[in-house]
């Protein structure tokens, strides 16, 4: 039998390959389960029974072109899933593994993903883009807690074909008792979560039986093979098709003058030249001109291609923006209520601005603490203040503008998103926009006639916010106090946030965990915002310990606005000073989640200004801060 040799039918004719495989659809599916119900040896025997199978499609190639000369031995069953079980050994499936292979009818991506509860996260990464799951249960075993965890995810991933693999049967004697039994426990747990279509298949992934070809062991069922049922299910791609219009836009092509284009994947739907379109957030409409794609003009595009349009009209449109039909287009919204996968060894700090990314679209969103956290082994929900690894929470989360978006259930291009932390660009969270709040289309922004520089006019000032930052003791609130004294010796109208101060009132409801001093950042970012749109020059002593957080109210300012000052006192001095005593009641256990003693502190890496307390009296560091905005200010001044 001649071996499947891709490489060598390229070499001898190409185009024989690409009309081979040209036509083909493309189903990406995922095997999930427990550990040791036999993932790796199932996609062994789909591996080597497939090549087997396109083996004699090359065969009747070969006989009727001579093409192809190289004559070889299939590769040895045992041997490819010793590899596969290898690569497990060697924790490689840790992370999530690809294979690909083809049959005469259809190609297949398969993820190969761990079964242990811990790596959670990385099922969800290989489920993400599936378009069917299997489902494998040990025949010996039955429906285990991994078995539903994966099922439930899988379902809330939007995965709607479901294979039930009952597999290793030989080793029960292929008794169809077990497998019904198997299969009524499974269905029973999968009607309670939602999922209403289940395909059973009764298999033994190392004998092969129901896998490619029927097994003469099970005569009593009567279903579809495994692989009769992965090249007859309809995939999403094909029912993207019929739903209206969607067109992230990665990219403006322009290369010249005469041509502006806008360049993306098809989310769904179908274009033609002619077709009135509609921008998004914006809502301006034209009409499509071309369709361009590699190789030229289209007179059609449809779900899947990767096209450019050109308009009509000049429109404003830039990456992150959606082009769909203009008469049924898709909402645009700034809060959301979310499914949230939380991927991160550091907990999820509700009030810590993130970045959030779907489609084409970046913007910074936070995160408001969890309504509840599911838990996928029973299903129960339970209260809960933040989400840890592997944690499957519901949030509501609001963004910084508005983004264009489809629930979940309906798109998952427009409606599946993932959360980056802003300091270390690591992906921390994966999540499922449910639905817009009511309010976030309710509530607008209401026009004033004295806007911000009027305001700042008429106090013949710039606005600015100073934000002192330091460790407790460290002398932020004197050196502030001072340098507000000398500003109003010059005539400057200024106002001092102290954090002693507001959390007497406006956060009197906060406490000291790393939540709430998110929160605490968030509201006095937001209320300084508020006093320098006032025209005022805001000072702010707070501790503030994240990097992350004074990065957020950076990032409320107009360029230029924001000075960062960094109190910069070693810890030892600090403790020294200790004026309050609360170092000691700390260094005793009294005092829980403490900067510098039992919570961290993030110091600047680049502030505007640095004051070493260790060799600067506050009357000293004041007149520097003040020297330093007075060159800055000067003509305001």
């Amino acid at each position: 039998m001649t071996a499947y040799r891709p490489d060598a039918l390229i070499a001898a004719d190409i185009s024989a390959y690409l009309e081979l495989h040209q036509h083909k659809s493309l189903l990406r599916f995922i095997t999930c389960g427990s550990v040791d119900d036999g993932k790796s040896t199932l996609i062994g025997r789909l591996l080597y029974d497939s090549k087997q199978i396109f083996e004699d499609q090359l065969s009747a190639l070969e006989n009727d072109s001579k093409r192809v000369g190289t004559q070889g031995q299939a590769i040895d069953f045992a041997l490819l899933v010793d590899g596969l079980a290898a690569e497990r050994e060697q924790g490689i499936t840790i992370d999530v593994a690809y294979r690909f292979f083809a049959t005469e009818k259809r190609k297949f991506i398969v993820a190969d993903t761990p079964g242990h509860e811990q790596y959670t996260r990385n099922m969800v990464t290989g489920a993400s883009t599936a378009d069917l799951a299997i489902i494998l249960i040990d025949a010996r075993k039955g429906v285990l807690t991994q078995t539903k965890r994966h099922s439930f995810l899988a379902h809330l991933l939007g995965i709607r074909n479901l294979v039930l693999a009952v597999n290793k049967m030989d080793l029960v004697g292929y008794d169809q008792a077990i497998f019904d039994e198997i299969v009524e426990d499974y269905t029973a747990f999968a009607r309670s979560i939602g999922i209403q279509d289940v395909t059973p298949i009764p298999i033994s992934g190392f004998q092969g039986d129901n896998v490619t070809t029927r097994s003469d062991a099970m005569p009593w069922f009567s279903g579809p093979v495994l692989l009769e049922h992965l090249e007859a299910v309809e995939v999403d791609a094909d029912t993207n098709r019929v739903k209206p219009f969607r067109m992230p836009v990665q990219w403006v092509n322009r290369p010249n003058l005469d041509f502006r284009g806008f360049a993306g994947p098809i989310a769904s739907g179908t274009i033609r030249p002619g077709d009135a379109v509609r921008i998004l957030p914006s809502g301006r409409t034209s009409t499509v001109v071309r369709i361009v794609a590699m190789g030229g003009d289209k007179d059609i595009a449809v779900a899947g291609e990767s096209i450019t349009l050109t308009l009509a009209d000049e429109v404003d449109c830039s990456r992150g923006d959606v082009i769909a039909a203009a008469d049924a287009p898709p909402q645009a919204a700034d809060q959301f209520k979310a499914t949230l996968v939380w991927m991160d060894q550091a907990e999820l700090l509700p009030g810590r601005a993130y970045w959030l990314k779907l489609g084409t679209k970046t913007v910074s969103a936070v995160v408001r603490a969890p309504e509840y956290a599911i838990d996928v082994n029973t299903m129960a929900r339970g209260a809960v203040k933040t989400l840890a690894l592997n944690d499957i929470g519901i949030a509501e989360i609001a963004t910084d503008r508005p983004i264009v978006f489809e629930p979940y259930a309906e798109s998952h291009d427009l409606g599946g998103f993932i959360l980056i932390d802003k300091l270390t660009n690591a992906t921390v969270g994966a999540g499922m926009l449910d639905f817009a709040l009511r309010r976030a289309q309710n509530v607008h922004w209401q026009a004033v006639e004295i806007t911000r520089e009027a305001h700042a006019h008429q106090k013949g000032q710039q606005p600015r916010m100073l934000w002192f930052t330091g460790l407790s003791g460290s002398g932020k609130s004197t050196i502030a106090n001072l340098v507000e004294k000398k500003l109003y010796a010059l005539g400057k109208h200024s106002f001092l946030l102290d954090g002693d101060n507001v959390r007497h009132g406006l956060n009197r409801d906060l406490g000291f965990t790393d939540q709430d001093r998110v929160e605490n950042i968030r509201r006095i970012g937001e209320v300084a915002k508020l006093m320098t749109d006032a025209g005022l020059i805001v000072l702010t002593a707070f501790i503030s310990p994240f990097r992350a957080e004074r990065a957020m109210v950076r990032s409320m300012m107009p360029e230029g606005e924001f000075f960062e000052i960094f109190v910069d006192t070693p810890i030892e001095d600090a403790e020294r000073r200790d004026v309050k005593g609360l170092y000691k009641k700390a260094r005793a256990g009294e005092i829980a989640n403490f900067t510098g003693i039992s919570s961290p502190y993030e110091a600047p890496e680049a502030p505007e200004i640095r004051i070493d307390t260790t060799r600067t009296t506050p009357e000293e560091a004041a007149e520097q801060i003040v020297e330093a905005i007075m060159g800055v200010w000067a003509p305001a001044l």
